[in-house]
């Protein structure tokens, strides 16, 4: 591959490339998974209620995830005024940043070759779409463990760099309150304080520096504080019960409780080298068979380079492998290292399968440009084909057989409040016995409706009283009020119900 243009044409037709595979139909997308409408929501329901320290979904508070992403979504929606393309600009966003830095550290730690083969290998793959074109917290958390492994090799590998060390630290700090994993980029100086004990080439050895490696912490805790200090001081002046039960949720529950025994996506331990990889690192792991061998003799040579970029990659895999909660896209972090270990070795690799074949070299090539125009064609067909997203339609079913009535939800996902139409009653998205409470509920409000589940209907209501909605493939419902309660259900809780509205239209 031999590069005519200048390192910075070059770098901008990758950002270009970039921009186009993640953005490509980003104008046509809308939510469509309760990920992305609970992450909306929460970001229109920040611009609503003024509240951007403790994340809400209608009108009760939201504890699984720190605000960052929220925040940003929020945002660009200001800037734009189009929530649609604000919930995808932060992946967008981290998709470019970590093509331009994964071609600098290709071109510092080997030559500019690498540095283009390193970011088109992570364009090629198929992770790289799943995750960044969702609406999802992990396409921006994408953009911290970016940064902070940027900072990190230009410190342990090129420096000593002092200043991009803090620059990681500072991301952690970020990638922290956008998702608690947002540290692992240090797990790097596992294996490169190992390579500098053993004396291994490619490394920067820093001795008597211990308080400028403290100063890192100092970063990181700084830029969590960013959000968790004015976040405590709130809760310790001003806080109730919820919001001091918040602290609690976030902080522990959800961070070590949820890591060390979690309570959703259990998954056995071998998930991520069975099911996921397979798929979602392809075509990367089609040339496993030769890479493996070829680590293995870079790593007998003490290639510190190797030792780090490829330790800390089986340092991430094994990090969520231990857990027991497992998603596909919670090893996404780790596929950028990949990218950059492997990629000084594709020019070896290709000189080897093609060298004596020129045909089958343009049929490699050939395949590439269909994989990649695939993929950007994919970007505009999958918005048209999901159409319109099953929830909304059913909220809007729902405000036009009720004429805007007050409406008490049941077992209720995201999209159905983001969708709502009017005003909007719930006992909590987890709460219990909630056909029950909406019977009691609806005794004192005889002129509002109740959206019940087809198998919970018979409990309190009496079917030849309820109206079926339209079926949108969001499950089976039916409108009830009042009179058609069966007077078997008495709920005597003290449940106070939370009452919402969205004031201006948003979608």
């Amino acid at each position: 591959m031999r590069l005519t243009h200048s390192p910075r044409i070059e770098l901008l037709l990758l950002l270009l490339l970039a921009a186009l595979m993640v953005g490509a139909g980003i104008g046509l997308r809308q939510p469509s998974n309760v990920d992305e409408e609970r992450f909306l929501g929460v970001a229109l329901e920040m611009l609503q209620n003024g509240n951007w320290l403790i994340p809400h979904r209608a009108a009760e508070i939201y504890p699984d995830k720190p605000p960052l992403f929220m925040w940003t979504i929020a945002l660009f929606t200001r800037l734009t005024g189009a929530p649609n393309l604000a919930l995808f600009l932060p992946a967008l966003i981290a998709g470019v940043v970590t093509t331009a830095c994964l071609y600098d550290l290709g071109k510092r730690l080997w030559n500019r070759r690498i540095g283009v083969i390193a970011a088109l290998l992570f364009l090629a793959t198929y992770q790289t779409y799943s995750v960044l074109r969702a609406g999802q917290i992990d396409g921006f958390l994408c953009l911290w463990i970016m940064l902070g492994l940027y900072g990190m090799v230009r410190h342990l590998l090129l420096g000593p760099a002092w200043g991009w060390f803090y620059v990681a630290c500072a991301a952690m700090g970020f990638g922290i309150i956008s998702k608690g994993v947002g540290f692992l980029p240090v797990l790097m100086l596992i294996p490169y304080a190992y390579a500098v004990r053993k004396g291994w080439s490619g490394v920067v050895r820093m001795p008597g520096q211990g308080r400028a490696w403290w100063l890192g912490l100092g970063v990181a805790l700084a830029a969590i504080a960013v959000w968790l200090l004015p976040l405590v001081l709130y809760v310790t002046l001003y806080g109730d019960e919820a919001s001091r039960a918040y602290v609690s949720e976030i902080l522990l529950r959800q961070t070590a409780q949820r890591y060390a025994n979690a309570w959703h996506h259990q998954e056995p331990f071998w998930y991520f080298f069975l099911k996921v990889i397979p798929k979602y690192w392809l075509p990367l792991v089609l040339a496993l068979p030769w890479l493996v061998p070829a680590w293995r003799r870079q790593l007998s040579k003490h290639d510190g380079r190797v030792l780090v970029l490829l330790g800390w990659v089986v340092l991430v895999l094994l990090f969520f492998t231990l857990s027991s909660g497992k998603r596909k896209l919670y090893i996404f972090p780790a596929l950028p290292g990949l990218v950059l270990v492997m990629a000084p070795l594709v020019p070896w690799l290709l000189r080897r399968w093609f060298a004596q074949r020129p045909r089958a070299r343009k049929v490699f090539i050939g395949l590439a440009v269909f994989w990649f125009a695939a993929w950007f064609a994919r970007g505009f067909i999958e918005p048209i084909k999901e159409h319109l997203n099953v929830r909304q339609a059913l909220m809007a079913e729902v405000a036009g057989m009720t004429q805007g009535a007050e409406l008490m939800l049941t077992h209720w996902r995201e999209g159905q409040w983001l969708f709502a139409r009017q005003p909007i009653v719930h006992f909590g998205m987890d709460a219990a016995h909630q056909t029950q409470k909406a019977a009691d509920w609806l005794r004192s409000n005889p002129t509002a409706f109740a959206l019940i589940q087809a198998d919970e209907l018979a409990q309190c209501f009496k079917p030849d009283k309820a109206r079926k909605v339209d079926d949108h493939s969001a499950g089976e419902w039916f409108l009830v009020q009042a009179e058609a309660d069966n007077g078997q259900c008495h709920e005597r809780s003290a449940s106070v119900p939370f009452r919402f509205a969205w004031q201006l239209p948003h979608l």
